[in-house]
């Protein structure tokens, strides 16, 4: 089969298209045919070794963590999975193994795919709305009523957030460039900030919850626009604690960790037609380079994804 590797930590002309073999399936393993998977920027992390403290990678190392696609065969004890069965799955970042034909998951991180969406549109929600749903309900604890902002709202992680908090009754605010403040009214931002003509710092006050997917600057001047006992949750990097200590709130760094029942949850709401996949740009997997560069970017509308063919 075709499978994208890397055989050392370096820039994105390490990344190789090669013949490799199909991989073994253990005993709570599954085999899926990839439908397609979905870059991400924790993917040019990986290539570049800036996770190597969290994520030692053995090399050579198959790229992509993040896919949809059809069951072919499952070890004995993840007899609950079919051959033909459409399914979604994030293999743990370590493993990746995604940019390929086939890919070998361990069954706890596999979910149904949503009936109502393409199954190469479906490769583009385990990472992004996963990440999402971590961070807004079970590290911050949203809850109807309050306010969020969402930074880089029209970004995988974002566009997957500002829906779950809409649905979720809370009040959305985002930032994004004002090319993209249609597509987010209609995924339910109450209020979008261009931030390449705003200072969303001048604007609010107040706010329950920050999610922070940008880091930085943008990370540090959050806080500012956080009410006493808010919360700033950060995807990118650990919030400055001083910081957090002196405006009275607290900052979690949000650690992403596959939940196969949390992906079942944000499937049912795809089948309730509450939520929806945000994509960009789809590539074959010989145009690799190009769907990297292009999430290098910082640019991408939604997912960027990639077929095996």
């Amino acid at each position: 089969m075709k499978a994208a590797r890397i055989h050392a930590y370096g820039g994105l002309s390490g990344v190789v298209i090669e013949d490799v073999p199909v991989p073994e399936v253990g005993p709570d393993e599954v085999l899926i045919r990839v439908a397609a998977a979905s870059v991400n920027p924790l993917d040019l992390k990986l290539i570049g070794g800036g996770l190597d403290a969290y994520f030692p990678l053995a090399f050579p190392y198959a790229l992509g963590t993040d896919l949809a696609g059809t069951v072919e065969r499952a070890g004995p004890l993840a007899a609950r999975w079919r051959p033909g069965d459409r399914v979604i799955a994030r293999p743990d970042p370590v493993r990746g193994g995604a940019f390929a034909e086939f890919a070998v998951v361990p069954a706890a991180k596999i979910a149904p795919a949503p009936t109502t969406l393409p199954l190469t549109t479906a490769a583009g929600l385990p990472t992004a709305a996963g990440t999402a749903w971590q961070a807004l309900f079970e590290t911050a604890h949203l809850k109807a009523g309050q306010t969020v902002l969402i930074h880089a709202g029209a970004g995988g992680v974002g566009s997957a957030a500002v829906q779950l908090a809409r649905i979720a009754g809370a009040r959305v605010v985002a930032t994004a460039s004002g090319a993209n403040a249609e597509l987010l009214h209609r995924l339910g931002a109450t209020q979008v900030i261009d931030y390449r003509t705003e200072v969303f710092a001048a604007q609010l006050r107040d706010v329950d919850l920050v999610l922070d997917t940008v880091g930085g600057e943008t990370q540090h001047r959050s806080f500012a626009v956080l009410r006493p006992g808010g919360v700033l949750a950060s995807i990118v990097s650990p919030p400055d604690e001083a910081l957090a200590r002196a405006h009275g709130v607290s900052a979690p760094f949000v650690f992403h960790q596959t939940d196969a029942t949390r992906l079942g949850l944000a499937v049912g709401l795809c089948d309730a037609g509450s939520l929806t996949v945000v994509v960009d740009r789809e590539h074959s997997l010989g145009e690799l380079a190009a769907a990297l560069d292009h999430v290098a970017s910082g640019h991408a509308r939604g997912k960027v994804l990639l077929r095996p063919a």
